[in-house]
Order: C-alpha cells, then sequence, then structure tokens
C-alpha cells in the first residue's frame, strides 16, 4: 500500500465498541436532529429512539451496521467504516419528532 492510497474514513478502533447485532436487528434510516446536533435515530420499524436509548439499543444487539464512539464522554452511533461514505449516518435524511 502506497502513502497515495488514504480513505477518508474514521479506523474501526477510533469506535469505542461494535455490538453484535441480533437476527432482527433494525438499521437506522434517518437522523432526529436539534438546532443540526443528532438528537436521536428513526429505525427501520418505525421506532424513534433518543440518542442515549438508541446506544444502549445498539450495545445489546438491536441496531445494525453502528458502532458506538465517545465525544466529550457522551456516546453516539457511528457506522462501522466499510470504505464506502455512501451508507455513513450523516447520508441519511433529517426527521423531526
Amino acid at each position: 500500500m502506497n502513502n497515495n492510497d488514504h480513505t477518508h474514513t474514521l479506523p474501526k478502533n477510533a469506535l469505542r465498541d461494535i455490538p453484535t447485532p441480533n437476527s432482527d436487528a433494525k438499521e437506522i434510516v434517518a437522523l432526529l436532529k436539534d438546532n443540526g446536533r443528532v438528537v436521536g435515530y428513526k429505525l427501520s420499524d418505525g421506532q424513534v429512539l433518543q440518542k442515549e436509548e438508541a446506544v444502549a439499543y445498539a450495545k445489546s444487539g438491536g441496531i445494525k451496521g453502528v458502532g458506538v464512539a465517545a465525544r466529550n464522554d457522551e456516546e453516539y452511533l457511528k457506522s462501522i467504516p466499510d470504505g464506502t461514505e455512501d451508507n455513513n449516518l450523516s447520508h441519511l435524511p433529517t426527521v423531526s419528532e
């Protein structure tokens, strides 16, 4: 690999935890934002969870395709880096509560 092969994705070791999803795990289909900050997530079954609830649900295997990261001791969900940005959470639509 040469130095020109840098991808602009976060390395997996930047994630605090990558839970193993259950067989019936849901996907995140939209973000809930308040003044530009993500405060929750809408799941593929229509359920809307606040950020803290979603982190706990993901840790228990309820959400697939995400890992848990932390900023300033606040945990949040992040897409598991897979070499493409097309499925990153930041590319999802925003919904209101």
